[in-house]
């Protein structure tokens, strides 16, 4: 382990503006969702109405996962749920960033020819992300002790902690099996996607033991303001032990550079079509385009499927069906049910668009660009290779998404005719927000590519607008900043054809600033 001080320090240095925001953005949401829904109903007799309308709601219980309390804190921690996933997110890429980017770049070899123990590297970034998870935990457990009962206080902060290491040693697996990040990334993020999608259909559906199977459940299994349990904390540990000690182990049994699932060789002769920047460019981005289409065409199955259901508990509940029409929804309750999902994958997609746009700055960070850029590839070409990614990708991933809704519905329903279109069209309405963040990632990385970590967090931030903006009553003019809050509510809203074209146009803007800032501006 000799060495894990010193590139301790390095990670803390490298992520000292990027990891305190999501440390602290993440860490005050229970509070203030807390203090929000205590703004909104005063009396016992009013939480006891919101708890059981949002009982009535499968797609919150999809979302949030269970309600075990009608009381304040139980409330807004339940309102709260969908931040570990967001914890969880962020530490499974933050450990792949400084393990596996690492021996990409080459720069883990040359630290590996010094005084530098082999598992150094991995026990670093375990080390510095779990410390970050604890802070995460101490900040709530501190924010909510002062007010709230101390034992549920503690097994919020408890169970985020866990959480976000949990999902730190499923990073450091899967840092250890593939020979490349964007391999590591698939299959880190696809792990988060089958925790929260197992996570899901164990709260929504009578299938309850598939909740079990999901790390990100076991947090709300110790039940925070409803009558803690802590043993769901020890099953945390435990996964924790055994995966971190496979993650050593495997790191044991491969080279520096290498992984474990073998590489697929390639022909020796490469087809005329492989030739030129975009024939590399789809190379590199294939794999996160069929991983995130795979996966959003498995959740829109899921939503779909659950419209009809979810349509009758709507219909029954005249209070979420007021809350959803000023929205800007429709009279329909399936439409409602479906359209707030929708939104919810955009916001998603959007994370999608800022990866395949700064897949830039990584080839150019790890020196693969330069060489390239030496030869006949001119700079315009090689940087449009992968715009078209950034601005065709989400499209695709979210016609796919439609199209799943669509079909799923439409077949629970018994008029596929109808709904398809109607899903497909809600679906590629949030295309114009989603471009805008692969706009504002080329223009950092055209212009300020020291900075392109700003577009992940502009998206966390507008993502906390749309959970606690309309509850904390932030001004209008705040919330107008963030592009997801001028879209229409389809199907079933409104459309107006105005903010979709600015949106566009200020996408394009940023698009064509930045590539011309990449013209003008110094490679490496």
């Amino acid at each position: 382990m000799t060495g894990t001080r010193a590139l301790s320090r390095l990670i803390l240095r490298r992520d000292r503006a990027i990891m305190p925001i999501w440390v602290i953005l993440l860490a005050i949401m229970p509070v203030t969702q807390i203090s929000a829904i205590g703004g909104l109903y005063r009396t016992d007799a009013e939480l006891q109405a919101f708890a059981a309308s949002m009982r009535s709601t499968p797609a919150f219980f999809a979302l949030y996962g269970p309600l075990l309390d009608w009381r304040l804190p139980a409330l807004g921690t339940w309102r709260a749920g969908f931040i570990p996933v967001v914890i969880a997110l962020a530490t499974v890429l933050t450990v792949i960033r400084h393990t596996r980017v690492e021996e990409d770049s080459g720069r883990r070899e040359l630290l590996g020819s010094t005084v530098l123990g082999r598992h150094a590297p991995l026990t670093a970034a375990l080390v510095v992300v779990g410390s970050a998870n604890v802070i995460v935990g101490l900040i709530v457990t501190g924010s909510l002790a002062g007010t709230y009962p101390v034992a549920g206080a503690l097994a919020v902060g408890l169970g985020y902690a866990l959480v976000g290491i949990a999902f730190a040693a499923i990073g450091a697996v899967a840092a250890q099996l593939t020979e490349s990040a964007s391999g590591a990334r698939v299959i880190g993020v696809s792990a988060l996607g089958l925790a929260f999608l197992l996570r899901m259909a164990g709260d929504t559906t009578d299938a309850s033991w598939l909740s079990w199977a999901s790390p990100l459940a076991w947090g709300q299994k110790m039940r925070p303001f409803a009558g803690e349990e802590w043993w769901p904390a020890a099953l945390l540990v435990a996964f924790i032990a055994v995966t971190c000690y496979v993650a050593y182990a495997l790191a044991g049994r491969r080279d520096v550079a290498a992984g474990l699932l073998p590489s697929r060789l390639g022909p020796a002769q490469a087809a005329p079509g492989l030739a030129g920047p975009f024939a590399l460019a789809w190379r590199l981005h294939r794999g996160l385009l069929i991983a995130w289409c795979a996966g959003f065409a498995v959740f829109g199955a899921v939503i779909g499927s659950a419209a009809d259901a979810a349509s009758s508990a709507l219909s029954e509940n005249a209070q979420i069906m007021e809350m959803l029409n000023r929205l800007g929804g429709g009279a329909d309750p399936a439409d409602l049910f479906i359209a707030t999902l929708i939104g919810i994958f955009g916001i998603a997609v959007s994370g999608y668009a800022i990866q395949a746009a700064l897949r830039l700055r990584a080839e150019e960070s790890l020196g693969r660009a330069e060489p390239l850029l030496a030869g006949a590839v001119g700079r315009p070409g090689w940087a449009l290779s992968h715009t078209v990614f950034a601005v065709l990708g989400p499209a695709v991933v979210l016609a796919v998404t439609g199209l799943a809704v669509g079909l799923s519905y439409g077949a629970a329903d018994g008029d596929v005719a109808a709904h398809l279109p109607a899903t497909l069209g809600a679906a590629m309405a949030q295309l114009p927000a989603v471009w805008t963040f692969s706009g504002l990632a080329l223009a950092l990385f055209g212009l300020l590519p020291r900075l392109v970590a700003a577009a992940w967090a502009l998206l966390t931030l507008f993502l906390l607008f749309g959970q606690v903006g309309a509850l904390l009553r932030l001004p209008q003019a705040l919330l107008d900043l963030s592009p997801f809050s001028h879209l229409p509510m389809l199907p079933g809203g409104e459309v107006s054809a105005a903010p979709l074209v600015t949106m566009t146009a200020i996408a394009a803007a940023l698009a064509i600033a930045g590539l011309y800032g990449f013209r003008r501006r110094d490679v490496g």
